[in-house]
């Protein structure tokens, strides 16, 4: 069996800095990296590729909302064709470094609420994977299992990864703990990993109010600004490790 073990990163702006990426790349097969409209600037961007590139480690897009201020993380009355262009724009400044760095795009995942919205708004979807497709028909597009982003990505026939979260609680219908509820974040860097092996040896999870259900994952997350990012990095690795489970890029 084989995994890819992805973080979001390169989430730093100016002088305010924002997770470990040194130490949490070598940890790790494939980055997220942020765009520069909810985290990162262009020289964040450029370090962040030189540390991938150390690394050896696959690089994707990781366009959110044009929200620094909240990270990403608040939902914007976006319409359809607002997200479509922001998504294009946003993989097209990385793009412009990659050259430089001599890396290619490896794929495509969608940041903070704009995830959220994607995973239950058609047509939210619709315009991310068009962008994908857009920008390049074999990019590959990172989405939560059985979401409208699955099914609007097939259906234009662009390749999905699915993905699931060991350091992030779930609700019973499959989607992730909304921040700030009770069991929402996985501190512990031992229980992630004991989640990340009950994720890929049985395919299944519990969720916040304690059922147990079936997840499919071919890409485990680690959200770079978890402030235990690393050693959650570390534990997961190890753990897949003793399972016999290879750590590479799909």
């Amino acid at each position: 069996m084989t995994i890819d073990l992805n973080a979001d990163a390169g989430e730093s702006f100016g002088h305010w800095q924002l997770g470990n990426d040194a130490e949490l790349f070598p940890l790790i097969s494939s980055v997220n990296v942020a765009c520069g409209f909810h985290a990162g600037d262009p020289l964040t961007l450029r370090r962040t590729l030189e540390l991938a590139k150390q690394a050896g480690i696959a690089v994707g897009a990781h366009p959110g909302f044009p929200d620094l201020v909240g990270f990403g993380r608040r939902e914007l009355a976006a319409t359809p064709d607002e997200i479509y262009a922001d998504v294009l724009y946003q993989v097209g400044a990385l793009s412009a470094f990659l050259k430089v760095a001599g890396l290619s795009l490896h794929h495509l995942k969608a940041h903070g609420a704009l995830y959220n919205r994607a995973a239950r708004d058609s047509e939210t979807a619709l315009a991310i994977a068009q962008a994908a497709k857009d920008f390049d028909p074999s990019l590959p597009l990172v989405v939560l299992p059985s979401s409208p982003l699955e099914v609007e990505a097939q259906r234009l026939g662009v390749r999905v990864i699915v993905e699931a979260f060991p350091e992030r609680g779930y609700s019973h219908d499959g989607r992730l703990a909304p921040r700030g509820s009770g069991g929402a974040w996985i501190h512990s860097p031992v229980e992630a990993a004991r989640r990340a092996v009950q994720m890929l040896v049985k395919g299944q999870i519990e969720t916040v109010d304690g059922r147990a259900i079936p997840i499919r994952a071919q890409t485990l997350c680690i959200h770079g600004d978890n402030p235990q990012a690393v050693g959650i990095a570390r534990a997961i690795r190890e753990a897949l490790l003793a399972e016999g489970i290879t750590i590479q890029t799909y």
